[in-house]
């Protein structure tokens, strides 16, 4: 599998982040062709050592890193990638990676 982890700073107003997150962001990023699963924190984002600088991080997963790149390079990953840019006022950091389960 491969994951696409978003990580949205602390926006300007966290109010019109939530709701615009909430009501659009959502909806076009789930109609990403190939998209197995779609997962978004809960509450605060936090670190061992306190308060955490993001809003909220999202985890989205695919088959591989092909259909992973293929999604977002549709028009339906370029409406998702293009409407970050209307929200995340205090930035935002995106890593994508391949994944496989842990052994010992």
């Amino acid at each position: 599998m491969a994951r696409l982890l978003v990580m949205y700073r602390t926006p300007e107003d966290g109010t019109a982040f939530d709701r615009h997150y909430a009501d659009t962001h959502i909806g076009l990023a789930a109609k990403m062709p190939g998209l197995r699963s779609y997962e978004i924190s809960e509450g605060a984002v936090a670190t061992p050592g306190g308060p955490a600088d993001y809003r909220l991080v999202a985890i989205l997963r695919f088959d591989d890193m092909a259909a992973l790149k293929a999604a977002l390079a549709s028009p339906e990953g370029q409406a998702a990638v293009e409407d970050v840019g209307r929200f995340a006022t205090g930035g935002v950091d995106i890593y994508m990676f391949d994944d496989r389960p842990a052994q010992g």
